[in-house]
Order: C-alpha cells, then structure tokens, then sequence
C-alpha cells in the first residue's frame, strides 16, 4: 500500500467516489479517532493497517445500503446524542412530536406516572425523564436486546428509569399510569417502503406489525384497546402513527371511550401522533 493510500486526506478522497461526501467523513473520523479539522489540515496523516480494512469494510457497507446510525453506532435525537444498534430503530425527527406532546400533558402532575410502550433505544423514554425530573418512567419491551440499548442510554444520560420485559401491557400487571406513549410497529406487512432507504437493516418487529394484507394499525388498535385499563382518570394516551393513519387512530380512541381525541403535526404538516384522555 502506498504511502499516500494510507493518507487520511486520500483516503477521504477515494471514499467521496463510492458514498457521499459527509458520510465519508464522519466515517473517517470514527475510525481514525480524527476530527474534520485535523482532516483539513493534516491530509498527510496516516492510519494503521487495521484502521485501513475497518475503513474500507464500513465504506462498503454503507455503499449496499446499511444505515451510517448503525455503522457509527449512534445517532442524535432532541439534541442528544444515543447508542443504536440494529436490534433497535434509527430515531428520527418525526418522533419529537410524541416527546413534546407527551411533555405538555404531564405538566398537570407534579410526579407524573409515565410508560413507554415499545421503547426501542428509549429515547423516548430518557427524554422524558430528562425534561420532566419528577416523572416516574417506566420502558417496555418485548426485546431483550433492545432493552439493553434503552438502559445503556438511560445510564449515558443519567437518567433513572424502570425497565419491564413484555408484550405492551402484559408484564404490568394491573399497574396505571397518567401517561401512555409509544411508537408501535404500523408500517403495513408488503408495503413497499419497507425495501427502501435502509429499512432492510432494521429491525422490522418493530417496523411492522407482520399482518399479511392488513393496513399496520393492529399494534396501534392493541395498544388503544388496553389503554384505559392502564390509565389513571384523566390520563393521556399518545401514539405515533403513519403518515395516513390519524384518522384511524383517532376513530380507534374515540371508540374507546377517549375524550379530547385529536392529532398532532410534525415539521413536514403530517398527522403524526394521536392522542385521547381517559374520562374522569
């Protein structure tokens, strides 16, 4: 290997050929433990034979598709950074809107009961906690795996929260709460998107609910169905949904008995959470 091939600044350059330009870099920096200033301005800089081959073994699975979250092995969400895996979901921008809402109702309680249904990497969850201090979180999921993501990152943020293993409701008991959130499966079993944009590599458990022609909204009918029996009167339900799944939602809360159902936008307009009060 030649000397300028083993040159931080070349091997960004060969890089930028194969995959975009700032994924190359962050890359580069992960690797080779650099920052993009010292990429500037020390292009000469060599890195060791195993860096090279991780390098190159990293650009490649980028190249075929793989999210750079999980080459990287994090990824940011209200600000923060979170480790992911791929035993968990990639957060995206759109779940901030279950965090925000979500944040707004529990100012009614001084120390707000609170489950995350589905927690994934517990992003949810840890902010929550981190925004309300006095709240008591509880995160839920069928994964073991993934519950070992959302308690490293509850331990990287140092928030303090109660993690169950089950399916939604299962493992409560007959426990209630002022506050029910999640981010359910509800993208539909065949549904096109799935093969795209890097959802391959994701957990599709937690993509979709696996129901052969179905529209995705069985783990969201689920979650609404047992959600009263959970909550405490005047308590909150909130879901995030597909972009043509509010109205649905909303018909499955109000037909449960919610009050006050309605429908959230995120910073593109869509309906992207839905949400009801249990009576009093």
């Amino acid at each position: 290997m030649s000397e300028a091939s083993r040159a931080i600044g070349a091997l960004w350059r060969q890089a930028c050929s194969r995959i975009d330009r700032q994924e190359a870099r962050a890359l580069l920096q992960h690797v080779g433990r650099c920052s993009h200033a010292d990429l500037i301005a020390h292009p000469e800089r060599e890195l060791a034979d195993a860096q090279i081959a991780q390098y190159a073994a990293l650009v490649a699975r980028r190249e075929a598709g793989e999210p750079l979250a999980y080459l990287l092995g994090s990824a940011f969400f209200c600000g923060l950074e979170f480790a992911v895996s791929k035993a968990v979901l990639i957060p995206r921008p759109d779940t901030e809107v279950l965090v925000d809402e979500a944040c707004r109702r529990a100012s009614a309680w001084r120390a707000p009961r609170i489950v995350d249904l589905g927690t994934g990497s517990g992003i949810v969850a840890v902010v929550l906690a981190l925004r309300l201090p006095s709240a008591l979180v509880t995160a839920v999921d069928l994964s073991p795996a993934a519950l070992a993501v959302a308690r490293a990152n509850a331990q990287r943020h140092g928030t303090s929260l109660r993690f169950v293993e089950g399916d939604w409701y299962r493992p409560l008991g007959d426990e209630r709460f002022d506050l029910i959130v999640s981010n359910p499966p509800y993208v539909a079993a065949g549904d096109p998107h799935l093969a795209n944009d890097g959802l391959p590599f994701e957990p599709q458990v937690a993509l979709t609910d696996g129901v052969a022609g179905g529209d995705g909204m069985a783990c969201i009918d689920a979650i609404v169905a047992g959600a009263r029996d959970h909550l405490l009167p005047g308590g909150w339900l909130l879901i995030e949904h597909g972009y043509d799944q509010a109205v649905k939602a909303r018909e499955s809360m109000a037909a449960a008995g919610f009050l006050k159902v309605d429908s959230w936008r995120d910073e593109a307009s869509i309906a992207r959470v839905s949400g009801g009060q249990n009576p009093y």
